[in-house]
């Protein structure tokens, strides 16, 4: 029913390539995550699927269809934008229901559609209120129910959870993992928080400078990334990398995730000095200045003191490292 397939998609503003080849299948009933850093072309290749920017080359295909050349209203997908862009004049159900009614939609059919999406959502006590009434996750609730009632076959989002408090984004990011799997639906949501990506994500898909880096599921990326920028970009806090000739290896380079790093009041393989704790209650992050590595992160379960300026040695399983080449490549 959602099967979305990019191949050789490419992009170009000018003479500036900026989606440089991609090519990637969605599964029917897929949740795929597109993350990446601030410019890596993220929400350029979600707005080339809903059809909002121009292929510059290559082809996209939802459900055997190809829907490249094809304008938004015909490609049967719905989108939910970081801004909730509702009309302020309009309660929550009349927004909602304005794409049904716009198609022409009976009225019987549009009131089922909404009333069913408002369950789904929680917003049922909300339907006659309008937007300056609710609070920022509610009004986010309504964008995304304004996209199911549609019944597309494919749900895109474009960063969602940005505009909202810590607390809001937590919950409305369980309530978007549940709607998932109540639909069924192939959802494409881009992101460049790799904490949303890893929790959401049945595929994650790494984008640098307009390519794709490595495609898999989370815990995949986390354990076996293909190169050093996947290696750091996915985890938090983020891998440490150990000078290779200091610790006599034979690889580039070497990666160490903090969790696999201990602390001692010996020597250790690595001596090193605090200069930094914080101290977050269920786990605690040491900030070591490393001879000859420079600055090291120790993630710690549970409380722990160690004083800033405080000498240490820090060890760790030589089994747990992950090797790289010259070109950031892991070596395996």
């Amino acid at each position: 029913m959602g099967q979305l397939t990019l191949s050789g998609v490419t992009k170009n503003f000018g003479p500036v390539e900026v989606i440089k080849g991609v090519d990637l299948k969605v599964a029917d009933g897929e949740f795929c995550v597109f993350v990446g850093p601030s410019g890596c072309g993220k929400s350029t290749l979600l707005r080339m699927i809903a059809g909002l920017e121009d292929v510059s080359g290559g082809t996209v295909t939802l459900d055997g269809r190809e829907i490249t050349n094809l304008p938004p209203a015909r490609r049967e997908i719905a989108m939910v934008f970081q801004s909730y862009a509702l009309y302020p004049h309009l309660t929550v159900r009349d927004n909602m229901g304005l794409a049904l009614k716009q198609a022409g939609h009976p009225k019987g059919d549009i009131r089922a559609a909404t009333d069913r999406a408002a369950t789904m959502l929680s917003l049922d006590a909300l339907l006659d209120r309008r937007p300056a009434e609710l609070s920022g996750g509610q009004r986010q609730r309504v964008a995304i129910g304004r996209a199911i009632v549609r019944r597309p076959k494919l749900f895109l989002f474009d960063e969602p959870l940005s505009n909202l408090d810590a607390a809001l984004r937590v919950q409305t990011r369980i309530e978007i993992a549940k709607l998932h799997r109540d639909l069924g639906a192939t959802m494409v949501y881009v992101t460049h928080d790799q904490v949303e990506a890893m929790t959401l994500a049945d595929k994650i898909v790494v984008l640098r400078a307009g390519k794709v880096e490595q495609v898999g599921a989370p815990m995949e990326l986390y354990n076996d990334p293909a190169n050093t920028f996947v290696a750091g970009f996915i985890g938090s806090p983020q891998m440490n990398f150990l000078n290779s000739v200091a610790l006599g290896l034979s690889s580039h380079s070497a990666g160490i995730r903090p969790e696999q790093v201990q602390l001692t009041d010996g020597p250790g393989q690595i001596k090193g000095t605090v200069s930094h704790v914080e101290r977050l209650g269920g786990e605690t992050l040491v900030y070591v200045h490393a001879e000859g590595h420079g600055l090291l992160t120790a993630r710690l379960f549970g409380e722990h003191d160690r004083a800033v300026g405080s000498d240490l040695g820090i060890t760790f399983d030589p089994a747990r490292l992950f090797h790289f080449d010259k070109a950031g490549q892991r070596l395996r």
